[in-house]
């Protein structure tokens, strides 16, 4: 009896050391048409599957499978042939003998999408998952309906533009046409002023021409007119004809009353130039004001609502300054020739990541040296994800430390994305993982993607030091000047200077690390070769600014 109940206990035993589940993402997996896409699947707790049944089947096909790997021998389905195959979902994941089976499908077509199951069995233990597919099929440019829908919206885009130019030029002429129009009544004014000075210091041929201006111009022609018909016909007889004037004037007077036609012409000529068109310059100043007070109004309207905006913007930077001026003083400094690595490397130290506060959405590797985004980890938000962040297990408070983090694996692209500097010791005990800001004590060096490359700055201050760093860091070399309050970044491989960082530290700070997502390679912390002799701590720094000098 004894002997049963020790069999069954052995038997449970096996059963339950050689138990495994398979483990697929949770979210959908999405591919476009002809490319290349990989469908995750491991067996936790990881163990050797070379010597395991992988069957991956779609629905209702498990006789009929994509994919059959059995007794280290791998069976196509057709329409898969030569396009299926199991591969590794990261570098660190170890293929088959760690329980990676996932699989790899080519040249995907739209027939491709739908549900893929991942089955897993051995002599008494067997599991599945299921991964869904989502393919993307891209529209066809050829398309001649698309064509002509591009080549409209380019003729709107020129249409609106043409517009906006011609309201614009129109503008410009009615500006310059109003000054012109003021030019001409200050030049009317002008001579008017003119014109009155002149008549009272010729008061006697004003006062003669004035009735013929004002009162009956047209008689003032008829007047001349009988004045030279009578020289005409009378001819010799200018005796007769002084005789005949009227006789409110005596001989004295014959004098200045020839004068007086000399005079009425001088009038006549000056007239024109004030008393010609009096309603239609009033009508011209008229319009001129109604423009210049629309014009005001206008401008007074503008200028109260940039008056508005500034006294916002300068509330916003002022709680900016206060938040971030004591904290941090970003200098970028430009390159200073070859850099001695050999020299920081004398300050070398040894770092692995803390484990326990890293994002659960991170890969640590066992040394705690490498680390990456996890398989089932999606980035929802937009831009850099700054939560998914991991702290070094070590923390510094004075001295100089250095240490290298290598971006780019063999065989494989530098990274695109990645955030590396250092943060205030306990900072991620807080639960704003995202809140990764100078007035958060965090101070680092981002490559965002096609953003390209800034440092830390807080989000409602002015924008970050943007940098332009060419060619792309493969190897990036952090020294943390504790003393000095720096903190520098270099370009390892091409020994260049990338950026200096002059900061207030407010207490015991942690090195900083973020891989982001999408990348193939991983974020990979170096051993520094040990340096010759102890280094000698320093009061001076390894790199002074021009700004400091």
């Amino acid at each position: 009896m004894l002997t049963i109940i020790v069999a069954l206990l052995v038997n449970l035993f096996i059963e339950t050391s050689e138990s495994f589940t398979v483990v697929v993402p949770r979210d959908q997996t999405v591919a476009r048409v002809g490319s290349t896409v990989t469908l995750p699947c491991w067996i936790s707790p990881p163990e050797n599957a070379e010597v395991l049944e992988i069957r991956w089947y779609r629905q209702d096909q498990f006789s009929n499978p994509v994919l059959l790997y059995q007794n280290g021998k791998t069976i196509q389905e057709e329409s898969y042939r030569n396009r299926s195959s199991l591969t590794l979902w990261s570098d660190q994941s170890g293929g088959l003998k760690n329980g990676d089976v996932s699989l790899r499908l080519e040249k995907l077509r739209i027939q491709d999408e739908g549900s893929f199951h991942c089955y897993v069995s051995g002599e008494s233990v067997y599991d599945s998952g299921e991964v869904v597919l989502k393919v993307i099929d891209p529209p066809d440019s050829s398309d001649p309906w698309m064509a002509l829908f591009i080549i409209a919206f380019i003729c709107v885009l020129g249409l609106i533009g043409f517009i906006l130019y011609k309201y614009r030029l129109k503008l410009t002429v009615c500006d310059d046409e109003t000054m012109e129009s003021l030019t001409k009544v200050r030049d009317d004014e002008s001579m008017e002023r003119e014109t009155k000075e002149d008549a009272g210091s010729s008061s006697w041929c004003a006062g003669a021409a004035a009735p013929h201006v004002h009162s009956q111009p047209s008689e003032t022609v008829k007047d001349t007119n009988t004045e030279e018909q009578k020289k005409d016909t009378v001819g010799e007889q200018d005796s007769s004809n002084q005789e005949e004037k009227p006789t409110g004037l005596s001989p004295d007077q014959t004098s200045p009353s020839a004068d007086e036609g000399s005079s009425s012409s001088c009038a006549g000529a000056a007239a024109p130039h004030v008393h010609s068109q009096p309603s239609e310059r009033k009508k011209t100043i008229k319009k001129i004001c109604e423009d210049e007070t629309m014009e005001s109004l206008t401008k007074v309207r503008d200028n109260e609502s940039m008056e508005r905006e500034t006294k916002e913007d300068a509330g916003s930077s002022s709680w900016c300054a206060g938040a971030a001026a004591p904290h941090v003083h970003s200098q970028p400094s430009e390159s200073v020739g070859d850099t001695n690595i050999a020299e920081l490397r004398k300050h070398a130290v040894q770092i692995t990541i803390d484990p326990k506060r890293s994002h659960p959405g991170l890969m640590v590797s066992p040394d705690g040296k490498t680390v990456r985004d996890a398989p089932d980890y999606k980035h929802t938000g937009e831009g850099f994800p700054y939560e998914l962040c991991a702290v070094g297990a070590q923390r510094y408070k004075s001295g100089r430390r250095y240490w290298e983090v290598e971006l780019a694996l063999e065989d494989k692209p530098p990274k695109n994305y990645w955030l590396i500097g250092v943060t205030k010791h306990g900072n991620f005990r807080m639960k704003n993982r995202s809140a990764v800001t100078p007035s958060n004590h965090s101070w680092f060096l981002c490559s965002d993607g096609p953003n390209g490359f800034y440092t830390s700055s807080d989000p409602k201050c002015d924008p970050s030091v943007s940098l332009s760093l060419t060619p792309r860091p493969e190897r990036l070399g952090v020294l943390l000047d504790y003393g000095e309050g720096q903190l520098s970044f270099y370009n390892v491989k091409e020994r260049k200077h990338v950026l200096t960082m002059n900061i207030r530290f407010p207490g015991a700070v942690d090195p900083l690390f973020n891989p982001g997502v999408g990348d193939q390679s991983s974020l990979m912390i170096l051993d520094c070769p040990e340096p010759v002799e102890t280094p000698v701590e320093s009061s001076e720094p390894l790199l002074r600014n021009s700004s400091d000098a």
